[in-house]
């Protein structure tokens, strides 16, 4: 069992939701400057999704779990994240992959009659350091 305490950003919606996962990948960093990094390596990552909003669905979620874990662990456990798509021009450090995970659920969220909102993405990457992913949006609070 996944047992953290992850930063917290204040706002003013009526609900929150909290998905924690791990997953177990593998990337590169292919730039000069990134050291031992550049060469092939693997992590096994927590990553933690925060969305929140004011609305349930018709069955009573802000957003079904399985979705997130669907969405994310599906895409990404087992893989070499340099070769998904989304990260062909795109360098896949953990503060990028933060972002991806943020666009992915968001780009489900905006199909969602009850109008949910990703607000915090954390990816833990060892156990010593991670990154926390806050979209700048004006009706944050």
């Amino acid at each position: 069992m996944i047992q953290q305490i992850y930063p917290t950003t204040p706002h003013s919606y009526a609900f929150e939701l909290n998905k924690d996962m791990q997953l177990a990948t593998a990337h590169y960093i292919d730039h000069e400057e990134a050291g031992k990094c550049q060469r092939v390596h693997g992590h096994t990552y927590t990553i933690n999704i925060t969305i929140a909003g004011d609305h349930l669905n018709d069955t009573g979620f802000l957003v079904d779990f399985k979705q997130l874990k669907q969405l994310v662990h599906d895409r990404f456990d087992h893989q070499l994240l340099n070769e998904d798509p989304l990260f062909h021009n795109v360098l896949p450090s953990t503060e990028n992959v933060a972002k991806i995970v943020y666009m992915i659920i968001e780009d489900l969220l905006k199909t969602m009659a009850n109008a949910p909102t990703c607000i915090q993405v954390f990816v833990r990457e060892t156990p010593t350091s991670y990154v926390v992913y806050r979209p700048k949006r004006a009706h944050h609070e």
